[in-house]
């Protein structure tokens, strides 16, 4: 496995993390396991999680994830890099939710006590809180590195201002500041493309982007009438949020034509969505999902061979309509 600098620091990561929300969800606890060990065996050795996952069991078994982690890291802390998150609500109680100083210091708790560690490698907001003083947050996240419980922070969600914003404030106060965000990015979701991805590559944020394949949807496996089993895209309420972002008529045509150039390059539809992602010069390590060991291996052989750079122009060309704002062509 390749490794690269998590942005400004001096922390080395690989080039692909696991992302575990499928865990204690769509996928059992001897499942996750597994694939836990095939990604350590393959290199992957940074997990990303969330106090708020399984999504699917929100929020009757929330924090079942990071419990099925915290089982595994058994005999293994010291060979992976741990990233969990914070912000949607993980109580009843009003202030059981957001970016306040009361519910990080008690989330980051629990997400200790859970994980079964002392410390966290990458800790972030899982979204941006209007109703939190960012100043409130930056000092808040600032005592938990301070304390050991943490060693960097990082945010998900924001948008390129909110991020400047932060940065900025982190300078101005003195504190920690976010080292890494977590965008969502792929061919069919490319927004992030002109404002959020060069203010990273300029200040030097590593960026952790999640659904790096749509959530499955350029593996190529759904047809236009129907979600394949035991999937993402099935009904119900996370299924009906992937079907909003990606099921239309105009995503069925650009994967048929990108599955055109996957076979064009010998590869699987999915490892040259990887490959494209992985080209982005201020992509540090997407988040790769699994809910099959197995499916891992698309994952590594993106990292293992490059885009080529024709090719990738090509693909450029084919998804452009996907960057927000662009008039289609």
């Amino acid at each position: 496995m390749q490794y690269t600098r998590f942005g400004r620091t001096g922390l080395q990561v690989p080039r692909l993390t696991l992302g575990t929300m499928t865990f204690a969800g769509q996928c059992d606890r001897s499942t996750s396991f597994a694939i836990m060990d095939a990604a350590a065996e393959a290199g992957i050795t940074m997990f990303d999680t969330a106090d708020m996952y399984p999504v699917t069991g929100y929020p009757e078994r929330m924090g079942d994830t990071e419990r099925y982690i915290g089982e595994w890291l058994k005999g293994h802390r010291s060979d992976v890099l741990l990233a969990t998150k914070c912000f949607f609500p993980s109580g009843h109680r009003r202030w059981e939710g957001g970016n306040s100083r009361h519910n990080i210091m008690r989330s980051i708790d629990g997400s200790l006590q859970r994980l079964q560690t002392d410390f966290i490698d990458v800790y972030q907001v899982h979204s941006w809180d209007p109703l939190t003083p960012i100043d409130e947050t930056l000092q808040a996240l600032d005592d938990v590195v301070r304390s050991g419980k943490v060693r960097y922070v990082g945010c998900s969600n924001v948008l390129a201002y909110q991020l400047a914003r932060a940065l900025g404030r982190s300078e101005v106060l003195g504190v920690a500041r976010f080292d890494s965000v977590q965008p969502r990015y792929n061919l069919l979701f490319r927004e992030f493309e002109r404002e959020l991805l060069p203010l990273c590559a300029e200040e030097g944020v590593a960026v952790i982007p999640y659904n790096p394949l749509a959530g499955g949807f350029l593996s190529g496996k759904h047809a236009a009438g129907s979600a394949a089993a035991g999937t993402r895209f099935e009904a119900g309420t996370q299924g009906d949020r992937y079907r909003e972002r990606y099921w239309n008529e105009r995503a069925f045509a650009a994967v048929e034509a990108l599955q055109g150039l996957a076979a064009e390059a010998g590869v699987s539809l999915a490892t040259l969505a990887l490959q494209w992602v992985l080209a982005h010069p201020a992509v540090t390590s997407p988040i790769v999902g699994a809910s099959r060991p197995e499916q891992l291996a698309d994952a590594v052989a993106a990292v293992n061979t490059p885009l080529d750079a024709s090719l990738k122009g090509r693909m450029d060309d084919l998804t452009h309509d996907f960057r927000f704002g662009d008039a289609p062509r």
